[in-house]
């Protein structure tokens, strides 16, 4: 992704060099601060090592969210 077409705050994304789902949290810098859908560690991706989730990636991620909030109970 580019500058430009940067994911908004919120917004469900796939880090493509890590691999892992994160939700963005935040721009620092040059960075996007993403954290874990079901929450953790947060980690800085550059922009263009960002993409979109397809449709199956977004359903098991907001799912895992879900999950671990009803296992904190909030």
């Amino acid at each position: 992704m580019s500058d430009k077409k940067a994911p908004a705050v919120g917004t469900l994304t796939l880090d493509t060099r890590s691999g892992r789902v994160g939700r963005v949290m935040d721009f620092k810098w040059s960075h996007v601060q993403l954290r874990p859908p079901q929450g953790g560690i947060e980690w800085a991706a550059r922009p263009e090592d960002l993409r979109p989730l397809n449709p199956r990636d977004d359903l098991s991620a907001r799912v895992a969210e879900l999950n671990a909030h009803s296992r904190s109970g909030l």
